[in-house]
């Protein structure tokens, strides 16, 4: 084989995979075969009963959206909580009462709190917005360590809610981790409706994820900010702007220890 046939198929190669064409077997090339054998081989491998393979980088960001940091929970999200907008009323790691059944949270919670208390909790099931402002401080009392909090975001609503991301959003078990965990993410924090003006983000980024488009999904993610922005949300716009930036940047190397199979 010549040196003009081999640099003609490694300008092939590069080209499929987006990166520019040169002919040279580079940093940029090399990344990009890495992450494309990432994605077609080792997350078909490693995925077993699992929905998504999310980087911890992207869980401890979703963390940190719902309570901050422990000593922040401990002060302030240990009791029952309204965060605003049209939430329910929200205990744990954003655990909204309002969009989770009687069965689900007596599923949950039983065992890890006062059966007494987590009857009061399933009470205030699907009350959401004004209704929740209304009756969180009748349940105000009620005390929510942040073990039984972490025993039921890991034992159960994570991998709910990455079956939930997968249903909504098929083909998004095959993105980078990164971006399996903005789209869980933006999932925990807005469910799957699709329909109505403030969820067409939501219902564009659904082919994209399909498309593997990177930059159309984080666009459509940063243009949800226009819901929330002047509300006094910013907790909201910096979360949008986070799981976009996690996107955007989905295309890097990984290694198994940081990859988290939900």
């Amino acid at each position: 084989m010549t040196q003009k046939t081999i640099v003609a198929r490694i300008k092939q190669i590069q080209r499929q995979l987006g990166v520019p064409a040169d002919g040279l077997i580079g940093p940029t090339t090399l990344t990009a075969i890495e992450n494309n054998l990432f994605s077609k081989n080792i997350l078909k491998t490693i995925r077993k009963n699992t929905s998504l393979i999310v980087s911890q980088l992207g869980l401890k960001k979703l963390v940190a959206h719902e309570i901050s940091s422990k000593a922040y929970y401990k002060k302030y999200l240990s009791h029952p909580t309204w965060p605003k907008g049209q939430s329910g009323v929200t205990i744990g790691i954003g655990y909204d009462l309002g969009y989770n059944s009687i069965t689900q949270i007596r599923d949950d919670w039983s065992g890890k709190l006062a059966e007494a208390d987590v009857e009061r909790l399933a009470v205030v099931s699907g009350l959401k917005g004004s209704a929740a402002k209304q009756v969180v401080k009748s349940i105000k009392d009620i005390e929510v360590p942040l073990e039984a909090a972490e025993q039921v975001f890991y034992g159960s609503t994570l991998s709910r809610y990455a079956k939930q991301t997968q249903k909504a959003y098929p083909g998004a078990e095959d993105l980078h981790p990164d971006a399996q965990a903005a789209l869980l993410s933006l999932v925990y924090n807005r469910g799957t409706k699709m329909t109505g003006s403030s969820r067409k983000e939501m219902a564009a980024i659904a082919p994209l994820v399909k498309q593997k488009d990177y930059s159309g999904i984080a666009l459509q993610i940063k243009g949800m900010k226009r819901l929330w922005e002047g509300k006094n949300l910013d907790g909201l716009l910096k979360r949008r702007d986070d799981e976009a930036k996690l996107i955007r940047n989905a295309s890097r190397a990984y290694s198994d220890e940081e990859l988290v199979n939900v």
